[in-house]
């Protein structure tokens, strides 16, 4: 521990005694505002004296705190020996910073009434935060005196002591409390951590043989002997203290563990492997513990070729058990997907994740994404359908499942899914993913004819997500394609434009919204721009672009366009047929 980390730590804690009370301010009625050291005053100067200091405090309560701090001052000029009274003012001083006047009339409260522990616990923190530790261990071991039994203040004395490397002075503490809280392991380690520091290594290993003496029933106290002696260079003797544990509990694995370092240490990498798996497949190992093996194992493994083949035979005794954990089954899923096994094998091992633990909704997705590359749409949703039983509250489920029905063509079922997530869109969602529910939901209701509905749902999906380029394209469109609200779906498109310059698809939205609107020449300009960017060869953009420069008086490379959308294949053939044959625009 660092010197300024000891100092930060003995600051967080006389500031926490002080926020909980242990030494706050007493406040003093009208029969304490005596000093105990004061001198006798004339009956005049005391009923003066206490009407002002009863009207300053009577100031401060009802936030008058300037007024407060003057009538303090003239309470001082009236009787000077007054601690309760330098007292209050070491707060006010404390407030503005004034440091040094703070600490002034701390020393003066506390010189004034020595037995008061407010007045001394007050003037310590003020020393400490002075960084003055010397004094402030006076004034702590002052108060240890005062009361015996406060732990609190033993355990600030026992940092101002380590702060000063005052071992003995420590070492005192702990005695004190051992005397107060009885024979503990955290106040052996504490005296075990003071000899160490002392190099009293016979002490060390006194303190660990009478824990081991006092709890003959707790053989992790022989554990941690014999972890004393590894650490210092008695291996036979740390053997037989692990031996001994085993003996009588062979399952016990701080034991393990601790022979696990021991055969570490001696370069015995069989005994190594041995106690690993013991480790691995024991009950009565932590998962922690476990994890922390198998990441050593897979590191070890990797630096030394990679083989993959002795890292999923561990894993496989470990999941082959009544109960396995789901927490290994993930790491070795995870494994798998390092080693870049088959697709499939790593879905199993999800699919094995899920199976212990089917509300893990992060291993789903991940099984989903997995499986949605293999477009196998039945699969994706009978693994939906469980996940929104027990994670009803994720919208990536719901958008898995609705676009895996869509790919099916099954529409009305993809909106009662889309529906469905809506109703569980709160204040809390994704604002993306939940302007793309509004979104596709508003998709599929023009798509079945309800363009009042899907209207709603795309001005819900815009008030998620203002940016949503492919809202804003089909919202426009749409409006285009009925002749309404125009000047609204123009700047909705043409934000479009803006986001994507080169997509054919918003490029054309923009130029039928302007020949919607009759401005043919504009409208050309862009439907240019759409033709030159048209790589998908999207016979709607080609049919349009004929019907913009029909009304551009370019009649000839109208009935090209028309011509070639319907060598395309385009819907409108019977339409086509006409435009063509006429040589002229026809509404649909």
């Amino acid at each position: 521990m660092s010197k300024d980390f000891q100092i930060r730590w003995l600051m967080s804690l006389v500031l926490l005694l002080l926020a909980t009370g242990a030494i706050a301010q007493q406040r003093h009625d009208a029969k304490e505002v005596k000093s105990e050291t004061a001198p006798l005053l004339s009956i005049d100067d005391s009923q003066r004296f206490s009407y002002f200091y009863l009207e300053a405090i009577r100031q401060e309560n009802i936030g008058n705190y300037a007024a407060a701090f003057d009538l303090l001052h003239h309470c001082l000029e009236i009787n000077p020996t007054s601690a309760e009274t330098y007292f209050n003012l070491s707060t006010y001083y404390n407030e503005l910073r004034e440091d040094s006047m703070a600490l002034h009339c701390m020393e003066q409260a506390a010189i004034l009434s020595p037995s008061n522990n407010t007045y001394l616990e007050r003037l310590g923190h003020t020393l400490i935060k002075v960084d003055d530790y010397e004094r402030a261990t006076k004034v702590y071991e002052r108060l240890a005196e005062i009361s015996p039994t406060r732990t609190d203040v033993l355990g600030i004395l026992s940092q101002l002591y380590q702060l000063d490397y005052n071992y003995d002075g420590m070492l005192r503490v702990i005695d004190k409390l051992e005397l107060l809280e009885g024979p503990s392991e955290d106040i052996a380690l504490s005296r075990m951590q003071i000899y160490a520091k002392q190099g009293k290594k016979k002490e060390e290993l006194k303190v660990l043989k009478e824990m081991s003496r006092q709890f003959p029933n707790d053989l992790n106290y022989r554990v941690m002997m014999g972890n004393w002696l590894l650490q210092n260079g008695k291996k036979k003797e740390a053997l037989a203290e692990y031996n001994h544990v085993l003996r009588k509990e062979p399952d016990n694995i701080m034991a393990l563990m601790s022979l696990l370092d021991y055969y570490k240490e001696v370069g015995n990498d069989k005994q190594v492997k041995e106690i690993t798996e013991r480790v691995l497949l024991s009950n009565n190992s932590e998962t922690s513990d476990k994890i922390s093996l198998l990441h050593q194992i897979i590191m070890d493994s990797e630096n030394e070729g990679g083989d993959s083949t002795e890292v999923l035979s561990i894993f496989a005794k470990m999941l082959d058990v009544p109960q396995p954990d789901a927490d290994i089954a993930e790491i070795c899923a995870t494994y798998m997907e390092l080693k870049h096994m088959p697709q499939e094998e790593i879905n199993a091992a999800w699919e094995r994740v899920l199976s212990i633990a089917p509300d893990n909704d992060n291993v789903r997705i991940k099984l989903l994404q997995a499986i949605w590359d293999t477009k196998d749409y039945d699969r994706v949703i009978s693994q939906c359908k469980p996940a929104l039983e027990y994670n009803p509250e994720n919208l990536a489920f719901y958008y898995f499942m609705g676009l895996a029905l869509y790919q099916k063509g099954e529409v009305d079922e993809t909106l009662e899914v889309f529906k469905k997530g809506i109703d569980r869109i709160d204040s809390n969602s994704n604002a993306s993913l939940a302007s793309d529910f509004y979104e596709i939901t508003g998709d599929l209701l023009h798509q079945k004819g309800l363009d009042k509905e899907a209207f709603e749902a795309y001005d819900n999906c815009l008030n998620w997500n203002p940016n949503n380029v492919g809202c804003l394209n089909n919202y426009a469109y749409y409006l285009s394609e009925r002749g309404e609200r125009l000047a609204e779906a123009e700047q909705m498109s043409y934000r479009t434009v803006k986001a994507e310059p080169n997509n054919s698809t918003y490029l054309d939205t923009y130029a039928w919204i302007l020949f919607m609107q009759g401005r043919y020449e504009e409208a050309k300009l862009y439907i240019d721009q759409a033709v030159r960017n048209n790589t998908n060869n999207d016979n709607v953009i080609t049919e349009h672009a004929g019907d913009i420069y029909s009304f551009c008086n370019e009649t000839e490379k109208a009935v090209e366009y028309w011509q070639e959308a319907l060598d395309k294949g385009n819907d409108h053939k019977e339409l086509l047929k006409k435009k063509i044959k006429q040589k002229q625009y026809i509404a649909k």
